[in-house]
Formats: C-alpha cells, sequence, structure tokens
C-alpha cells in the first residue's frame, strides 16, 4: 500500500473525496490511519522507547512508563521522582573540608571610636581579638584583588597556578578596645538583610562574615544566571580553573546573596520604566517548582526589568503601572490591548501568515502569502521613507486580504483575519507614529538568555529563587544597556548589602 505524505493531505478535500468510488475511499481511509498511527507514535516517542536523548522529555509531564536504561525497573518519561526537599536531608551524614585553608594575610578591623562617648581610640591601645573567619575573594586580570568595598587593591605575585586569575584567602580579625570610660566596643562583621521563608533550617542572612568574598560570590553568580553553569559545573569549575573547592551549599548560597542583593535594585528600575516614552513588553511560559507561571519582561531604551508571576493583568500593572503614558510594544496578548498607545509586533503575525502559507489549504495558503507580501512591503516602506500614497495603497491591500477571509472555512485564516481587524489601530501604528519600531525585537532578545536557561534548569523552586533570578536579569540587562561593567556594580552592591550600609546606585545612561 502507498504510504500518504503530509503534502498529500492538500488534494484531499471534501469535494475530492466525494468524486472516489467506494473502493477508492475505502483505501484512502485506510491510508489516512496509517498516517495518523505513524503520527500519532511519533509524538509518543520519549528517551525511554526511542534513541532520543533524556534532555527531549518534557520534565512536567507524567508520560508512560518505559523500561529503564539499565533493565532493573520501570522509568517514566518526564516523571518525577518522590517527594523530597532539595539539598541535604536531615540526618545525612555532612561533608567537611578535608584540608585547611591556608592563609596568605591578615586583615585587622578596629572600631575607631567608642560607642558611649563617642571618643576616638588612639592607633595604639589595649585591645583583644574577640573573633575571626576566613575570606577567599577573586583576583582580577589587572593585577589586583577585589577589597569588600569593590576596589581594587595591588596585589603581590601572580596566584599559584600561573593563571590571570586566581583566588586568595585572608584571616579577618575583630578586636575590642577598651576606652578611658570603661566601656569596651567590639568590632563585629556588618550585617544586611535577610529573607526568611517558612519551613526553612536557616534564613538566609546577608552578613560580611561569609567565606566566599563579594567579588568570588558574584563571579559565580555570574557563572549560573549569565552562563547558565550548573551547581556540578560551577563546582568543576572551580577546581579545575581556581584550585578552589566549595561545597553545592556554599555555592547555591552565593547565587542566592546575588539576587537578594540586587532586588532592591530591581524595585527602584520600576521607576525608570513607569516614566518612560516607550516600552517594549514580552512574556513567556516559566516554571516554579513544576508550576506554570510567566516571565515578564519591560525593556525601555536604557533600562530592562524582569518579573517572573501569573500572566493575569495585574501582573502587567506591577510593571507599568496602572498611570503608564507611552507607547508600548507588544505581541497580541489580550492583556496588552487595553492600552490606547500601542504598536503590535508585525514580526508576530507575519510568522502566523508563513504558517498558513506552508499549510496544506490551498485558500488558507493564499490568504497567508497575500499577508506576508502586504506586511513585509509595509514595514520596507516605512523603512524607506515611502510617500503617503504609497504607504495607503499597501495598507488598503492588507485590510482587504483581512476584509475577504473573516469567514474564511479554514479556523486558522478566519482566526487571523479578525484578530488583524480587532487590533487594526496598533497594527499600522508605526505607520503614522515613524519612532515606533514595528517588531519587539527589543524584549524577544532580553528573554533569549532566560528561554535558554529554561531548557537547562526547568525554572526555579521558591518565590525567594523567582525574585532573585529576576532581580539579577534585570540589574545585568540595565547596566548593558548603559554600557557599565555589571559584575562591578554587582560586586560592590553585594559588598555594601552585606556591610548593611547604603547601597551605591546603578550606573546613569551614558
Amino acid at each position: 500500500m502507498k504510504k500518504l505524505r503530509p503534502d498529500d493531505l492538500r488534494v484531499l478535500d471534501r469535494a475530492h473525496l466525494e468524486e472516489l468510488s467506494p473502493a477508492d475511499l475505502l483505501e484512502t481511509c485506510v491510508r489516512l490511519r496509517a498516517l495518523a498511527i505513524e503520527q500519532a507514535e511519533r509524538l509518543n516517542r520519549h528517551s525511554g522507547n526511542s534513541s532520543k536523548p533524556p534532555s527531549s522529555n518534557d520534565p512536567y509531564r507524567h508520560g508512560p512508563k518505559a523500561p529503564s536504561a539499565d533493565g532493573t525497573g520501570l522509568a517514566a518519561a518526564g516523571e518525577k521522582g518522590p517527594s523530597r526537599p532539595p539539598g541535604h536531608q536531615k540526618g545525612a551524614p555532612g561533608k567537611w573540608r578535608s584540608t585547611p585553608l591556608v592563609c596568605e594575610g591578615e586583615i585587622d578591623h578596629v572600631p575607631d571610636r567608642c560607642a558611649v562617648c563617642g571618643q576616638a581610640h588612639p592607633v595604639v591601645a589595649a585591645s583583644r581579638c574577640v573573633s575571626a573567619h576566613y575570606v577567599l575573594e577573586l583576583e582580577h586580570r589587572d593585577g589586583g584583588i577585589a577589597s569588600e568595598s569593590g576596589a581594587i587593591r595591588p596585589r603581590s605575585g601572580r596566584p599559584a597556578n600561573g593563571s590571570e586569575i586566581g583566588v586568595t584567602c585572608r584571616l579577618h580579625r575583630y578586636f575590642a578596645i577598651r576606652c578611658s570610660c570603661g566601656h569596651e566596643t567590639v568590632a563585629a562583621p556588618g550585617q544586611g538583610s535577610r529573607s526568611e521563608i517558612e519551613g526553612r533550617c536557616r534564613n538566609l542572612i546577608l552578613t560580611e562574615r561569609c567565606l566566599v568574598g563579594p567579588a568570588l560570590a558574584t563571579f559565580i553568580s555570574g557563572l549560573s544566571v549569565r552562563y547558565r553553569l550548573s551547581r556540578l559545573l560551577i563546582q568543576e569549575f572551580l577546581h579545575d580553573w581556581l584550585g578552589l573547592e566549595l561545597g553545592k551549599g556554599t555555592i547555591c548560597r552565593c547565587i542566592r546573596e546575588v539576587g537578594l542583593a540586587c532586588e532592591p535594585v530591581a524595585q527602584a528600575l520600576l521607576a525608570e520604566i513607569r516614566t518612560a516614552p516607550l516600552l517594549h513588553l514580552d512574556e513567556t511560559p516559566w516554571y516554579q517548582s513544576g508550576h506554570l507561571r510567566w516571565l515578564w519582561v519591560a525593556v525601555s531604551a536604557t533600562t530592562a526589568v524582569f518579573h517572573i508571576g501569573s500572566r493575569e493583568k495585574t501582573e502587567l500593572l506591577e510593571l507599568i503601572g496602572e498611570s503608564f503614558l507611552g507607547w508600548l510594544v507588544t505581541d497580541g496578548y489580550g492583556a496588552y490591548r487595553s492600552h490606547k498607545q500601542r504598536q503590535r509586533c508585525i514580526a508576530h503575525l507575519i510568522r502566523k501568515a508563513v504558517a498558513l502559507q506552508e499549510g496544506i489549504y490551498y485558500e488558507a495558503s493564499r490568504f497567508g502569502d497575500w499577508l506576508c507580501r502586504e506586511l513585509r512591503a509595509l514595514i520596507h516602506g516605512v523603512a524607506e521613507d515611502a510617500d503617503a500614497g504609497t504607504l495607503r495603497l499597501i495598507i488598503a491591500r492588507l485590510k482587504k486580504a483581512c476584509l475577504l477571509n473573516p469567514d474564511a472555512d479554514i479556523d486558522k485564516a478566519r482566526a487571523l483575519a479578525r484578530e488583524i481587524l480587532n487590533d487594526w489601530d496598533a497594527v499600522i501604528a508605526f505607520v503614522k507614529n515613524p519612532q515606533l519600531p514595528p517588531t519587539n525585537n527589543e524584549a524577544e532578545r532580553a528573554l533569549r538568555h532566560a528561554v535558554i536557561s529554561r531548557r537547562i534548569s526547568h525554572g526555579t523552586r521558591t518565590d525567594e529563587g523567582s525574585r532573585g533570578y529576576a532581580a539579577v536579569l534585570s540589574v545585568i540587562e540595565t547596566c548593558r544597556k548603559r554600557l557599565a561593567k555589571p559584575w562591578q556594580f554587582i560586586t560592590s552592591l553585594l559588598a555594601a548589602a552585606r556591610r548593611g550600609t547604603e547601597l551605591p546606585t546603578i550606573p546613569a545612561p551614558a
């Protein structure tokens, strides 16, 4: 029996089927059934019943059970294992550092004045050491190490492994000095904000009493957030390139600390977003602990803000506020349509038209081809500063194509024609306002890194992780748009957050 191909379905319309004899009609039905079975089996393939890699499995869908690779039991494609909290389990044996840290120098912290009378302490005074802790800090290529304030101090010698970057170990000692008034003032590590989660054994507290310094913590967070490395690969990278052994718990803490430190800056960026004359908005699915959520982004000329939440209109209002007066460049999601000054992304409409053009149905294919020609001609005409008469002709042909298909037999063609007509003013807004871009590429490019990360890490696990991830993305993308160095700023930001002092402001646009 000759197999049907998807392209053969073009001729199998109602009129053709009515002309077939009973025998030919039966034969066609059998071939259609074979094609449907082939496509269904292709959709049902996963790593357990084919040579597809495990990374192609849907991690959020409980698929059919298939034999495991070693044949010892059943494994479900995309099915989750037993429910338990991530990380170290209660009662499990702990793992400690196998070799002691080697100190390369000492940094003394002495109070400069009495906490009671305010008298300045002399340079040499009776003192005692009350506490001490090691700090691992990252060395930079320009021949210095990052101090806790984010400044670069000269260093002597090169890293032990001969590379351009390395890690130094310093012992921070804190002293107590007794004043002439009798009060003893004690120097202590600074402490900043904290994040509390119900049921967590140890809440996250930003403090200077930390094994990993601000620059190294920022470096680790950059490997995770920007370069999408897993905790295990970060651990391997630090060991192989820097000769540093850190536990996964310490790596996780560094990533969480950077996220918590960036949250106030991301909140401050909201005020700049809400006063921008032009905003690009987009959203993409995001998963938090396996539950579907949405990652939003709002991009202006100099600022980008990310937010993880639901897909309700309230999330949009949290981004741009209720009194936003500028222009929006968006896709066709209904939450945007209440804003009057809006430009609809033409690239989205062209992609839908291409899908019709490459489809099986002839009439819908002709409509898709017509839309593609007119939409591309409209973009080209505005870009080339065509005369008003030429643009009016293109707009008229585009509207005529849609007016001929609001009641088309094919669902997708009918839906696209009605969608363009219902959103007509937003579709052609860039013709009357040449300063508006016809596409939403700015927002889509901003989401690209997060989309790739979602494919690798499958999202976040907690509200704290979602807020931190979105905040770090906001700071990085904003610094990039302002031609500033994001990691240098985040290092100084984390150092100030650990001390509990005033946070630095994000660099102004160049």
